[in-house]
């Protein structure tokens, strides 16, 4: 099975550090970027199986973004992993099309929802 690939977009660079190092430890391959633009130079030039967004960017808001990779793939799962934490965020962000939306810093729920999005290799699953 191929190694799944994820574009991590999140403007905060620790916030890319720790999404891209657990990533890693899951056994999938990550380009993280911290802007929508460079997110959408990406997803026309290369395949992702997975898309881990946060709800706010300097160029555009992740809900935007989310619309715009929607309609660019619509089969590709979507998760939101933002600090807008009200259900209003959340809402905004399934209704642009987002799979799931999980609230900062919860990161076992986010391990969680990415397991059950992404196939993992055999020894990641283990």
């Amino acid at each position: 099975m191929p190694i799944p690939r994820a574009l991590c977009v999140d403007d905060d660079e620790e916030s890319r550090v720790m999404l891209s190092t657990l990533l890693r430890f899951l056994q999938i391959e990550v380009k993280a970027v911290p802007t929508a633009a460079q997110a959408i130079s990406l997803i026309q030039a290369e395949r992702f199986d997975l898309y881990l967004l946060d709800a706010w960017l300097p160029d555009h808001d992740g809900f935007e973004l989310c619309r715009v990779l929607r309609d660019f793939d619509p089969h590709t799962p979507i998760l939101f992993f933002s600090g807008a934490g009200y259900e209003a965020d959340k809402q905004r962000g399934l209704d642009a099309g987002a799979n799931a939306y999980v609230i900062k810093p919860d990161v076992d729920s986010l391990v969680g929802t990415i397991c059950g999005f992404v196939p993992m290799p055999e020894s990641a699953a283990a």
